[in-house]
């Protein structure tokens, strides 16, 4: 039987994956919702999707199997638990969750329900990630003892435009949205590879100078001024990870906004923005080929019409030769991909494990382990990078309930 799905948010985002949601074979029925005016006509138009309705009571009270949430990214955890208790599956965009107490209440109803929830991760099929759990699987890197990961987006290059498409005339409000709240694409990255989660933290916050009344205390809506903020993590594995969430640098964020970094007793594994390397003790091996990724669409695609030329690169890349497209549905070849790849895998793990049951691999427990570091982290900085524990949810059960 065909899966429905209601897409919550016609923003920037929702496109690219309803068209993706569209193409699924196991996909069937699609309605859409969105709070601003004309944003779920117009991606049902051209789309070709199956109807719009009012707000999101009126998408849980009608007969899709499914949500997929694209809303403001400190919205996502009590949308995400009114949906499980609807008795819907679902699909949701990072972050899981902005409080400890939030991903519980996750966490319970997926437990209570029996329902398919998933966090929609990209870092988990970056081609980094992907070539490191590799090498971890042949244990070529020995025991992985230190990795980075790192998100590295400056404000200049789209964001400005992105919070005041999404955040209208109060944008600067939100525009101030702490860096390690929204922590799962440097956090996955490494702990999507490695074995292993967090337990304890010390972060340090950079305190914003620009002075444009973004990341500004007297403004922000999450009493926040840290636009940089870097994390040393202890693991579980008694190894360490340090992540970089950084929205103030000098960097080409439209060439790789996500990197990674990974140091084993064997081997070793290190990326710049144009260059990744394969080492052990004797060479080093430029393996950039294996990763880089090729354009699936035109930047001056319409359906990126609203998406700030500076973001566009993470709508339109592909695949690299490192990752599986075997698995894939047919109907994906040369479908619109982004975040390096990642899309097509993520739709096609969320449609699967509703159709199976099965426990999609960034689950709620994954989906905790990739999001709560962060959380912690921005608490560590607000008290001066005191070093705190990091709680645990546990593992995944072997089977869903």
């Amino acid at each position: 039987m065909a899966v429905s799905i209601g897409i919550l948010g016609a923003g920037q985002f929702a496109g690219t994956f309803a068209k993706l949601f569209r193409l699924h074979p196991g996909v069937g029925k699609m309605l859409v919702s969105d709070i601003e005016p004309g944003r779920a006509e117009e991606l049902v138009e051209r789309e070709g999707l199956d109807g719009t309705v009012e707000d999101f009571d009126a998408l849980l009270a009608s007969d899709v199997d499914s949500v997929a949430i694209f809303t403001q990214r400190w919205t996502h955890g009590p949308l995400v638990v009114k949906a499980l208790r609807a008795g819907k599956n679902v699909y949701s965009a990072v972050p899981m969750a902005i409080t400890e107490t939030e991903i519980a209440d996750i966490i319970t109803a997926v437990k209570e329900t029996g329902l398919t929830y998933m966090m929609g991760e990209t870092s988990y099929y970056n081609p980094a990630t992907v070539f490191a759990r590799k090498k971890l699987g042949t244990g070529e890197f020995g025991r992985v003892f230190y990795s980075e990961g790192d998100y590295v987006h400056d404000m200049d290059l789209g964001f400005y435009a992105a919070y005041q498409y999404s955040g209208g005339e109060n944008w600067k409000q939100t525009a101030s949205y702490p860096p390690m709240l929204y922590p799962t694409h440097s956090i996955g990255g490494v702990l999507g590879a490695l074995p292993a989660h967090a337990i304890s933290v010390s972060c340090i916050g950079v305190k914003d100078e620009r002075g444009d009344g973004v990341f500004d205390r007297k403004v922000s809506m999450f009493d926040n001024d840290f636009s940089n903020a870097t994390a040393m993590f202890e693991l579980s594995d008694g190894g360490v990870m340090r992540t970089n969430e950084m929205r103030r640098v000098g960097y080409p964020s439209h060439m790789r906004e996500s990197r990674f970094r990974y140091f084993g007793t064997e081997a070793s594994f290190e990326q710049l923005a144009r260059v990744s390397v394969w080492q052990d003790k004797e060479k080093v091996h430029d393996v950039s080929a294996e990763l880089d990724t090729s354009s699936t669409m035109s930047a001056d695609d319409p359906a990126l019409a609203n998406v700030a030329p500076e973001l566009r690169d993470a709508f339109t890349s592909g695949h690299a030769p490192v990752h599986d497209v075997k698995r894939l549905p047919a109907e994906f070849h040369g479908a619109p991909n982004g975040h390096e790849g990642s899309h097509h895998f993520l739709v096609d793990d969320f449609v699967t494990a509703v159709m199976t049951g099965a426990l999609p691999p960034v689950n709620a427990w994954v989906a905790a382990r990739f999001t709560l570091p962060g959380i912690i982290a921005h608490q560590s900085a607000n008290q001066g990078g005191e070093r705190l524990p990091i709680p645990d949810f546990g593992d995944a059960p072997a089977e869903q309930p």
